[in-house]
């Protein structure tokens, strides 16, 4: 009679843990990937100067408080049981997932009309640095706005709620969460935010690769190779032993002007191939980061917002709840995604990365010298 409560119990169990590993995975990969990531940017100053890697930092910051704050106080609401004050702590996790939605909605919506800026109007730019200052200010107004309604939401309705309506007991375990659908108002914000960053996102990667002239069914096409001819191409060791035959048998001549100038046509053409290739490269990197860019956000933060309107639309109950916080553990993945796809791709920051390192095996090397002398 008793075995399959405990079943449930053990099941239940499995489930905490495996969720608070997922989110310390991802806390230490978010928190030591951004903080990376602003330490190399702050240690050269004229890459702090630009637009773009002023508006990228600040996702590594809005990343990292993520981590720092938000991420362990889920941890802490999926392991702890709430038995005092639950109203309250309930609350603040509520604020912290409204926070990070809408900030994290807001950031990618800058850096994604940055980079349309950046493409699309490379001569005169409509984001400058006041108008940047002017956007990321905006945005932290927004987000700090986005953690306060859930509280706002509390103290509206603590009036007509009473606290027993407010928890609700399951398996005889001290998991509560609010069931009064008023407290839940607020996504009513988060959701449109996610689908109109989620819009703007592909219609403005796809004007960038408009702009770019690349199309993104011909990048991946694979070009068949074509079957080399009978009669090969003068290539240059073959020039050159001609004009060495004919200095020594002729002496004096000259080498012919139609030698030359098919010389010089094949190298031309040897540097045209090589840019076209370069080019190629170039192309597929690019339409490959922006598809990475667009899935993995839609990927991580699509599953909670379609659960959300479920929210919206049926109520709250134990299930959505506790699903809630499976999705919420794929949102929170974002924190590590971000560098990876905004900081370690740029040209710039691998160019410094490769310099530490190069500065770093220098050191190592003299340091390996002075302790043989």
């Amino acid at each position: 009679m008793h075995t399959f409560p405990v079943q449930k119990l053990q099941a239940i169990m499995n489930i905490k843990i495996t969720l608070t590993v997922f989110l310390m995975i991802e806390c230490l990969l978010g928190l030591s990937s951004n903080l990376t990531v602003l330490v190399l940017y702050c240690m050269k100053l004229n890459l702090v100067s630009s637009v773009s890697i002023i508006v990228t930092m600040n996702l590594h910051i809005l990343d990292a408080l993520v981590c720092v704050g938000c991420i362990p106080f889920t941890t802490v609401v999926i392991l702890l049981p709430l038995k005092d004050n639950n109203a309250l702590f309930s609350c603040f996790h509520e604020a912290c997932i409204s926070f990070t939605s809408v900030a994290t909605a807001t950031n990618v919506l800058a850096i994604t009309l940055d980079r349309y800026d950046i493409s699309a109007r490379t001569a005169n730019r409509v984001l400058t640095m006041g108008r940047a200052v002017a956007l990321l200010g905006f945005i932290w107004a927004l987000s700090f706005l986005s953690f306060l309604v859930p509280f706002i939401e509390v103290a509206f309705f603590n009036q007509e709620v009473s606290v027993q309506n407010q928890t609700v007991e399951v398996d005889n375990t001290t998991i509560q969460y609010y069931t009064e659908p008023g407290l839940y108002y607020h996504l009513l914000a988060q959701i449109p935010i996610f689908c109109f960053t989620s819009i703007i996102m592909l219609v403005t990667y796809y004007k960038i690769l408009q702009a770019l002239n690349i199309h993104i069914v011909t990048c991946f096409q694979t070009t068949p190779k074509k079957r080399t001819s009978e009669k090969k191409p003068i290539s240059m060791t073959e020039t050159l032993a001609c004009e060495s035959t004919d200095i020594q048998s002729g002496g004096r001549t000259n080498p012919p002007l139609a030698m030359c100038t098919s010389v010089s046509v094949i190298i031309a053409l040897r540097r045209a191939v090589k840019r076209h290739k370069e080019r190629r490269k170039q192309q597929k990197r690019a339409v490959r980061t922006s598809l990475l860019i667009i899935s993995t956000f839609l990927l991580c933060w699509t599953p909670i917002t379609l659960l959300n309107i479920i929210l919206l639309c049926v109520g709250p109950s134990n299930f959505i709840m506790r699903l809630r916080l499976g999705f919420l553990v794929m949102a929170y993945g974002t924190t590590f995604f971000h560098p990876l796809l905004y900081a370690f791709t740029r040209p710039k920051f691998q160019k410094k990365r490769k310099r530490k390192k190069n500065t770093f095996e220098d050191t190592n090397k003299r340091f390996k010298c002075f302790s043989q002398c």
